[in-house]
Order: structure tokens, then sequence, then C-alpha cells
């Protein structure tokens, strides 16, 4: 099939009447979908009510990604990579320990250890409160609207957590602001770890195999809640018990076979699918390609340090790990782009859509400027761009004192506007929250990495043409000082090493800082002004944005006249489809299971494909107890599905027409690496570990029938 074939047929597969398996939908769309007709068993309200438990109040927001309840004693599954920076973190905490490539089972309840900086999120009230916000839709100035609408939801947050330190309330905008959802949850500061398995099995085949099929991982973790006695949530104490949830998830009894129906529910972080090509044009001709060469350059220098010592491999591991995940995924996004056309496709939509609304008087004048409107914004984020890129590199990517200084002096700058100016969001409850979690930030701090990461951002920043400078820097590289001699003084001279110490700057005001002369509140002081110029662009870039792209929904919506899923959001939602392999190229066809056969045949003897010798023992004496496929006459690894998922959505329960839990959700394929951007039914296909395998590990290789014993399994 050319190209141009292609990208035509792809055109009918993008109009908004969507294909079966694909949407992220609310828990609210659930009814619409007709899912007994689709081959689900069980009454839809089984999977969310909001007057009794269901199936979503055992799904848990955990770590940046999902996981679920799977006994009535806080016991959660979620994925190994979830779990990846509890075990870096303690391994970092613990000199020269290394939990990553050993695994760590606690055989008895006192020896769950804590995942530091873990938090435990469950749904406890969904409410639609578009309408309290909708008055504010009046307001014509798109700046004004948005600060007006960010204001009330935090009055009404607020309101919701006063004097309940354990909720928190969440409004989340759907379809750019047509509708306003409230999301209250129940959060628990105390999780610990109770098996996670050895990075030769929850990491088999690493970076290599990663977003792959077929793939050969036992990518899952088991981990549990504890809360107060009273039942309240509350940070790590040893009085803690485990938490005693009013629902769970069952395992089921019988697995997967192909063609089965499965449907996930977990917080898939973001999609960008109902974009125009001006955002597709500044993604992928920009943002990702800059991306991807900061974070080939900055995994570079990590591992370059990661050979210092166990413990500086510890301290890098999460940093490292995260990014090249990130990588990979950027990576495949660029070459799924250009293989399916994607610029193309948007903009022959884009045509099309234009010659519907040139055709309605009405829809024309409403709608009809909405295009080249967001055509003419976009062209104004190249006015300040390798300026604005280099000023977030002192965020994230200059090294964890930097990242601290600034942000500590933010915070200080902020508190001191009038209420009227602050940002609508900023939160004393936050900042103490921040700032008695500081302590976890410190777990991946290593002085020479620090030192480097800071040096190579300074080197950019003086590297920046002449109308791009940032000005907060002149007096260093006016001194002629090597950059070398200022960031040694910098590490010489702060005070913020200190955790304890530093925690105490959280509450004093920007002048009581600076008297301080610590050299990087002072670089944070240089930094400020145009950081924060940069925000008020974003924040005026945003709201116009949000606006338009608004109103461009609207104009299909018009055009297409169907119901559509929202863009993820980090907000919890429901996909489906059934058990199904593909075609990723001419005369290939994957099928949809792997097996433990599979994982020995991959083994080289060399990482990231080392295979523990107690599983290939267990593989050959074909020692697989209850767990085998019968057609496999071997133990199922991972399967594929039709299920629509992204980011976020890791750790997320797959179930089965009966709502019982047959895989953990972990990966999608890199042929669909495009899929927050468009879903290829075709192409797209999630990648989850095979429950079977999850309790064949547990039991056989680790030893540990007393956890399946917990979940109901004799």
């Amino acid at each position: 099939m050319n190209k141009t074939i292609a990208i035509l047929l792809g055109i009918a597969l993008m109009s908004i009447a969507l294909p079966s398996a694909e949407g992220m939908w609310l828990l609210g769309q659930i009814p619409t979908l007709d899912l007994p007709q689709k081959g689900l068993e069980i009454d839809p309200s089984q999977i969310y009510s909001p007057v009794r438990p269901s199936i979503a109040h055992a799904i848990v927001h955990l770590g940046g990604g999902t996981a679920e309840l799977v006994s009535g004693n806080g016991l959660i599954l979620t994925n190994h990579h979830v779990a990846f920076g509890a075990v870096q973190r303690v391994s970092a905490k613990i000199q020269e320990t290394d939990l990553i490539t050993s695994g760590y089972l606690a055989r008895r309840p006192e020896d769950e250890i804590e995942a530091p900086g873990y938090s435990a999120y469950i749904l406890e009230e969904m409410r639609d409160v578009t309408r309290e916000l909708s008055r504010y839709q009046e307001i014509s100035d798109p700046e004004r609207r948005q600060r007006a609408i960010d204001s009330h939801i935090t009055k009404i947050t607020e309101k919701i957590e006063k004097g309940k330190p354990d909720i928190s309330a969440k409004v989340a905008e759907m379809y750019n602001g047509k509708q306003y959802i409230l999301f209250v949850h129940k959060r628990f500061d105390d999780v610990r770890v109770v098996y996670v398995p050895p990075a030769s099995i929850g990491n088999f085949g690493g970076d290599i195999d990663n977003w792959m099929w077929p793939r050969h991982t036992g990518d899952f973790s088991f981990m549990r809640i504890y809360m107060a006695p009273d039942g309240s949530g509350r940070k790590f104490h040893k009085d803690n018990v485990p938490y005693r949830p009013n629902t769970w998830l069952r395992i089921a009894e019988k697995g997967l076979k192909e063609g089965d129906f499965t449907f996930i529910i977990g917080y898939p972080g973001s999609t960008t699918r109902y974009r125009t090509s001006h955002s597709v044009k500044h993604n992928f001709s920009y943002s990702y390609p800059r991306s991807i060469a900061l974070f080939k350059k900055t995994i570079a220098l990590l591992d370059a340090f990661s050979n210092d010592s166990t413990t500086a491999r510890m301290k890098l591991a999460g940093f490292s790990k995260g990014l090249n995940n990130v990588l990979k995924n950027y990576q495949g996004r660029m070459e799924a782009a250009e293989r399916s056309g994607l610029l193309e496709k948007t903009e022959i939509m884009e045509r099309e859509l234009t010659g519907f609304l040139g055709g309605d008087a009405s829809l024309a004048s409403k709608y009809g400027k909405t295009l080249p409107a967001i055509e003419k914004l976009y062209s104004t984020l190249s006015h300040t761009r390798e300026h604005d890129v280099t000023i977030d590199l002192f965020y994230r990517f200059s090294g964890q004192m930097a990242s601290i200084a600034t942000r500590l002096y933010q915070v200080a700058k902020e508190r001191e506007k009038p209420k009227k100016e602050r940002d609508p969001f900023f939160s004393e409850k936050d900042i103490d929250r921040e700032a008695s979690r500081l302590h976890f930030r410190y777990l991946s701090y290593y002085e020479p990495a620090d030192k480097a990461l800071l040096k190579r951002t300074l080197a950019q920043a003086g590297a920046l043409p002449e109308d791009q400078k940032i000005r907060g820097l002149d007096s260093i590289f006016k001194t002629k000082m090597p950059i070398e001699a200022f960031i040694e003084e910098l590490y010489e001279g702060t005070r913020l090493k200190d955790v304890e110490y530093t925690r105490t700057l959280y509450k004093k005001s920007s002048k009581e800082l600076e008297a301080l002369n610590d050299p990087f509140i002072l670089l944070a002081q240089w930094l400020y002004p145009e950081m924060e110029l940069k925000r008020k662009r974003d924040k005026a870039f945003g709201a116009k944005i949000t606006a338009l792209r608004k109103m461009y929904i609207d104009a299909l919506l018009a055009w297409k006249g169907k119901e559509i899923y929202p863009d993820a959001n980090s907000t919890i939602r429901f996909t489906y489809g059934r058990v199904e392999g593909y075609t990723p190229r001419d005369a290939v066809r994957y099928t949809p299971f792997t097996t433990l056969g599979g994982v020995l045949e991959k083994e080289t003897g060399q990482e990231p494909f080392i295979v523990p010798d107690r599983l290939k023992k267990l593989h050959g004496k074909m020692d697989f107890g209850r767990w085998a496929h019968p057609a496999f006459q071997d133990v199922p690894v991972a399967f594929i599905h039709k299920c629509d998922i992204t980011g976020g959505n890791s750790g997320s329960p797959v179930l089965n027409a009966r709502g019982e839990l047959v895989g953990i959700a972990f990966d999608g394929n890199y042929e669909a690496m495009n899929s927050d951007w468009q879903y290829d039914p075709e192409l797209q296909r999630t990648i989850s570990v095979d429950i079977r395998y999850v309790l064949f590990v547990t039991e056989k290789f680790a030893n540990a029938g007393f956890i399946l014993e917990e979940m109901g399994i004799h």
C-alpha cells in the first residue's frame, strides 16, 4: 500500500465515529457503550457505581501509575517499573545495597519496608461541576476567564479538603473546558513493599525490549497500603495497620485465550488526539527531536557516573530509567508519525472541516477563524524558544541543588504577591506537604552527576544567541570565570545539601532567603525574573489555546455529531477490547501470547537477557503447578489485546468479561507509539503480563505461597 492510499484510508479511521476498541472513556460514559452486546458478562454498574462499592473503587492511583487492591488487607498489585522507584530509593538509602537486581520479599508483615515517597489514592467521589463554572464563559478575555475558573476550582477543592488531611480533591477539565469533573480521592502516604521480583524477571529485556512485542517481562510487584488505626490515611508510622477496603479484585480461575473480551480501568496520563496540524508540526518538528537529543545526552552522562559505585548507580537509577523509557517512546512516535502520515492526515481533515463550515454561514461565522487563530498563536512560540527551553532545564535537568533552590525562591515570591495576582492553585497545604517529603528527593542526589548536569546547562546558556540570552546569568559570563570554577564555588558554599536545614527555608521570605548569601539561592534570584516572565507567557498561551481548542472541538462535533471521549488527563478511565494479535509488516503475524519457554530462548547470558537459574530449573522440570496454559503446556508470560491505554496506565488491572483479574497492563507496542495522537485499530495493542505468570513466579520461584493465600487462592 503506498503512502498516499494509507493516508486517505487513515482519514476515514480518524472520523469521530469511533471504532469499538478505541477510547479512554469516563466512568460516567460506560452505560453508553453497550458493553453486554460486545462481550461483557456482568452488569456495567458492577464496573462503576456512584452509590455502592464497585470495581472502580478497587483501583489505586500510585506513583505516577496505577495499582489494584487484591485482598481485604490492603495488598495491591502493580508493575515492577511502577514499584521501581521504591526499591531504588531504599537501595540509595542503605549504602551499597542493590534491591533492584536482587529483588525483595517480605516473609513477615514486620519485614514489609517503606516505599519512600509513594502515596496511594483511592476514588471516593466523582461529580460533574460544569454548571458551577459555566458562568465564567461570559468573560471575553481568555486569561481573565481562565483565572476566574481556576480561582473557583480552588474554592471547590479547598472546601472539600478543609480539615481532612487525607482527602485530595481535584477538578479536571474535559474537552478543553466543555466539561469539568470533580474527583475526590482518599490519600494514604504509607505504602510498603511486599514482593518485588529481581530485575532479571521484572525488567527482563530492559530497554532493548521496552515497547516491543513479543515481550517476556514479568513486570509486576506486590505492595501494601497502610492506614492509621482510626482508618485515616497518614504517613509511615510504626502503629499503622493494613488498609481494609470495602472491595477488592478477585483472581480469575481460568486464564485468557485469543478472542476473549477484556477491559481496563486506570489512570492514563495524557493524550493529544484532538490537536490540530499546528500542534503536530510544533511537537514533531521541534519539541520531540529536541527532547530526544536532550535525553540521549543526559542518559550518557548519568551512565558514566553510575559506574562510580553501587551507591551512585542506585541514586541515579530512577532518573536514568525514566529517561530511557520516554526516549524510546518519543523515538517511536517520530517513526510512527512519518510512517502513518500523521501531519498529512490532520491537514486533509482540517481542509474537509473548513469546507464543511464554509457551507453554513452560521457555522462559518462561529468557527471559521478558529484554525487560523491557532496557527497564529503557535507562531509566537518561536520568538523566545531557545531562551525558554534553556530556562526550563533549571527545573529538572540541572541537578537537584539548582532545582531545589529555584523552587524555594519561587515559593517565597509567589507567597508575597497580592492574592489577586497569585497563582490560583498556590496552596500552603501543598507547600507544607512538599517540604515534609523533601528528603525523598535527596535519595537521588549524587554530587558529581549534579555538578555535571549544571555545567551542561550553564554552557548551553552561555552559547545562546544574543537576542535569546538569559540576562540574569550575565554576571557569570561577564566575569570570564571558568564555569567549572563557578560551579565549585556553588557547591562548596551552599548549605542546601542538608535536607533538614533546607526544609526550614520553605517558610522564609525572599528577603530572608537572599540574606542567607547561599550561592544557589543567589543563582535562583538571578533566574527568577526571566522565569516569571516565561511563566506569564505560558499562562497566556495556555488560556488562549484552551479557548481555541474548545471551539475546535465544538466545530468537530458540529461536523460529525457523535459522542467522543475526552483526552486523557490523569483521571480514572475505562477502556475495553479483545485479545488479538496483529501484523506489523508484510508477511509477519504476531500471535497474542508469549511463554516461559520464550524467556529461555531469549537468554544471552548478558544483561538484560539473563535468566535466573531457579527459573530455568523450574522450566526444565516443567514444574508449572497449576499455571500452565493447556494449549501451550507452558506458563503464559504476557499477552496483547486491543485496549486503548497510555502512560499512567502502567499497573492497571486487566479484567475478563466476568470482572476477574487476568493480567496487569504494562506497555504499548512500538509500531503504535503514535497512539497518543491517533488510534490505529490495526496496529495498536496493550501489552500485559498474564496473571498466571505473576502467580507462578510468586508461588514457585519466590516460594511466597502465603501471598496467594491472602488473595484467596488455595
